[in-house]
C-alpha cells in the first residue's frame, strides 16, 4: 500500500496488535528491577503491523502502543526521559516496515525494531538513569547492560516462537486475511 492514509482493516488490525501487545506486556516471565522485563512476545504484535504495512503504520502503531504502556506502566521523571522511554523507544520497533518486501522481513524486522527501541532505551538509561550506575563503571556500559538483559532474551524467545512451522503457518495466514483489499 504506498497510500499514507489507513484503510479501516489496517486500523481495526493496527488496534488488535495494541490491544494483543497490551496483555502480552503483562505476562512478565522476568521483570527488571527499575523497569523493563521479559514479556510472552509482546513487541512481535506491533513488529507484525509494521511487517505487514510497511513503515508508516508500523511506526504509528508503535507509537501508538508506547503511549499506552505509559498509560499501564509510568516511569516519568521528565517529559524527554517520558518520550525517550515510550513513544521512541517503542516507536522503533516499527523500524521493521523497513523489511515488509524483504526475504526473512519479520525476522529482521524484528531484530531491527529490537535494536531501535534498545538504542533508544539505553539513550535515557545513560542521560536519566546515570546516578544508578555502579561506582567505577562507565553510564553508556552499565545503560546498555541494562536493556540489553531484558530485551536480548525476549527477542530470542520471540524467535524462536517464530521458526515453530504450525505459527509461522498461522502468521501467513493472518496476513494474508489482513492484506486483502
Amino acid at each position: 500500500m504506498n497510500k499514507i492514509s489507513a484503510t479501516t482493516r489496517q486500523l481495526v488490525y493496527s488496534a488488535a496488535a495494541i490491544a494483543l501487545a497490551a496483555v502480552c506486556s503483562m505476562i512478565k516471565l522476568f521483570e527488571m528491577p527499575m523497569g523493563g522485563s521479559v514479556t510472552l512476545v509482546s513487541m512481535l504484535f506491533i513488529v507484525l503491523i509494521a511487517y505487514w504495512y510497511g513503515p508508516c503504520a508500523g511506526i504509528l502503531t508503535a507509537v501508538a502502543y508506547g503511549l499506552v504502556q505509559f498509560v499501564m506502566e509510568p516511569v516519568f521523571y521528565t517529559l524527554p526521559q517520558m518520550l525517550f522511554d515510550y513513544p521512541l523507544a517503542f516507536g522503533a520497533l516499527g523500524l521493521a516496515g523497513f523489511f515488509h518486501k524483504k526475504k526473512w522481513g519479520l525476522q529482521v524486522g524484528y531484530i531491527v525494531g529490537v535494536i531501535g527501541r534498545f538504542v533508544f532505551a539505553t539513550i535515557s538509561g545513560v542521560l536519566f538513569f546515570a546516578a544508578y550506575a555502579p561506582e567505577g563503571m562507565h553510564p553508556l556500559a552499565y545503560s546498555a547492560g541494562y536493556q540489553a538483559s531484558y530485551l536480548v532474551p525476549e527477542a530470542v524467545v520471540t524467535l524462536v516462537i517464530l521458526c515453530i512451522p504450525p505459527v509461522s503457518n498461522a502468521l501467513a495466514h493472518v496476513k494474508q486475511q489482513a492484506m486483502k483489499h
